[in-house]
């Protein structure tokens, strides 16, 4: 049986008792829960309490469960020529689920935004007999390799039709988004976080520890995206994103931020 860690989702691979640890957690930018310590969940027990939320997010096809389970993010589907992409990914999967995408065409491939989201991805590759594409940078936090996982190298890696990722690190070394030319979007995960107000979008190294990044690596996510024109920006959870005018909203926000580590008045 594979176990999931219930504070991130990451599902390790099959063992008889859950791991000792789940390194992810354990790394300053995510945590171990104080009440609780490290809490595992069995794969078929989370599936049995958990059903599947298929809807439409601003014009993607969202995938989730509920009740919402750790750090609670939705996958989108994207749609493409050059086959459909799964754009991060959850815990969740079942025949129901499959069923719906496979009426869509399936997956060509799984691309996910950094570790914390990995959750799953091994169970749906093996699903749609489709790879995951992950950044190099990244390849220590794989809790559970696999065949199906493709590392790619560099700054940029295009997909076909329009879709390419893009290295911006900062959460993450290898922290990538995706790139969608055909629809003006940018699919971020939270490299690139969608706040409440939709009118900017901000960074951190650590969300839950509140760990800022330094200028010059807000600034150096500011570079690598500005070759891209967007307008839509979809964040990591239902509803999170940008509606219009994408690719000012990032370059206002990296000065915006710049600014305010620079000076720590309220910033116009």
């Amino acid at each position: 049986m594979t176990y999931l860690c219930a504070t991130c989702g990451t599902q390790y691979p099959a063992g008889d008792v859950p791991p000792a640890a789940c390194p992810i957690c354990e790394d300053p930018r995510q945590y171990v829960p104080h009440d609780t310590g490290q809490v595992w969940v069995r794969w078929d027990e989370f599936l049995d309490e958990h059903r599947p939320e298929l809807r439409d997010d601003h014009g993607i096809l969202g995938i989730g469960c509920a009740p919402s389970f750790a750090i609670g993010q939705r996958a989108l589907l994207v749609e493409s020529a050059a086959g459909n992409v799964l754009w991060d990914c959850i815990p969740y999967l079942d025949d129901e689920v499959v069923r719906q995408i496979t009426e869509k065409g399936g997956l060509a491939g799984i691309a996910i935004s950094h570790p914390h989201y990995y959750s799953a991805m091994v169970e749906w590759a093996d699903a749609f007999g489709c790879p995951i594409h992950l950044h190099e940078a990244e390849r220590k936090w794989v809790m559970r390799p696999d065949p199906a996982i493709r590392f790619w190298s560099g700054e940029r890696h295009e997909l076909g039709s329009g879709l390419t990722l893009v290295r911006c690190s900062g959460h993450f070394e290898g922290g990538q988004v995706l790139h969608w030319a055909e629809r003006g979007a940018l699919l971020t995960g939270d490299i690139v976080q969608v706040i409440p107000d939709r009118t900017h979008v901000s960074f951190m190294w650590s969300y839950p520890n509140l760990v800022p990044l330094p200028a010059n690596r807000v600034e150096a996510i500011g570079a690598a995206l500005a070759p891209f024109r967007f307008d839509r920006i979809y964040g990591a959870w239902w509803g999170r994103v940008v509606e219009r005018d994408g690719s000012e909203v990032v370059r206002r926000s990296v000065e915006r931020y710049v600014r305010a580590l620079a000076d720590p008045g309220l910033p116009s």
